[in-house]
């Protein structure tokens, strides 16, 4: 070894791990690299599996973010909440520059390695579906694909069963500008939350006067912003999809590109988009 070679341990680094935990250990990045298992000699299918667990931790993290930031509303912790949501609409921005990743391959890269996905398809994924429940749009039907796992099954069910947060954000509207919540709408837990005119009249006067309902359009604001990057995230699939395969099926049995087209019009928060228009 060069004796003129840079040494950071010189300078107090740490330089040998026998017995402490290294990065490594602390990230588990033997188990964590070791978790890419290609079905081909397709050199693009690595990039295709990274991308999507990639992806499935970032919507692990916007999970966390978004039940705690839920609990954080019920507990009346709202300057919590909204450094939540905000880390939420990072992570979709995260998520959104992923796909310019993914676009670099081919239609000619993607058909050397598609039939080896079998009827496997990013339709399925249960974090996914799991973010739309927590964020009101619910729907039972999107279950089905997950009866194969008990303890996924369960999860979603459970999420069904109880308010979603945008059920818990309009019961703290009610509060706040009604002084309770006798008029409030009752939550459907096991469908997707609809336009409502009592809780869009609500908003409006919030943002008919912001001054004196500060917090609540300031958690306005950090709904749309969040949906906003969600929709990018969405319209992004769509592209990214139709430049790679088309309008052929997806592999899990969807339309492909007309299914995800149909997904682009579900709105997460409709009464706060709908009374723009009434201001």
């Amino acid at each position: 070894m060069s004796d003129s070679a840079y040494n950071p341990g010189q300078e107090g680094a740490k330089m040998g791990f026998a017995d402490a935990m290294s990065y490594g250990d602390y990230l588990h990045l033997d188990a964590l690299l070791d978790q890419q298992h290609c079905k081909s000699d397709a050199h693009d299918e690595m990039l295709f599996i990274i991308q999507h667990q990639t992806s499935e931790l970032w919507m692990k993290l916007a999970l966390h973010e978004l039940q705690a930031a839920r609990t954080a509303l019920q507990q009346g912790q709202t300057a919590e909440m909204f450094k939540m949501l905000a880390r939420v609409s990072r992570i979709f921005e995260q998520l959104n520059s992923a796909w310019d990743v993914l676009r670099t391959m081919t239609p000619a890269d993607y058909t050397r390695f598609r039939e080896a996905l079998g009827p496997s398809s990013g339709f399925q994924s249960h974090q996914y579906r799991l973010i739309e429940y927590v964020l009101g749009n619910r729907n039972p039907n999107m279950l089905r694909p997950h009866e194969h796992v008990p303890e996924v099954h369960a999860m979603l069910s459970a999420e069904l069963a109880r308010p979603s947060f945008y059920d818990e954000v309009n019961r703290y509207l009610f509060q706040t500008v009604d002084g309770h919540t006798n008029h409030l709408p009752a939550p459907v837990l096991d469908a997707p939350h609809a336009l409502d005119d009592d809780i869009q009249a609500r908003w409006l006067k919030v943002y008919n006067d912001i001054d004196t309902y500060w917090t609540l359009y300031e958690l306005a604001e950090k709904l749309v912003d969040l949906e906003d990057y969600f929709r990018r995230w969405r319209f992004n699939h769509v592209t990214t999809v139709e430049r790679v395969i088309g309008f052929k099926r997806g592999t899990g049995g969807t339309s492909g590109v007309q299914y995800l087209r149909r997904m682009l019009s579900v709105e997460l928060f409709p009464e706060l988009w709908t009374l723009r228009g009434d201001l």
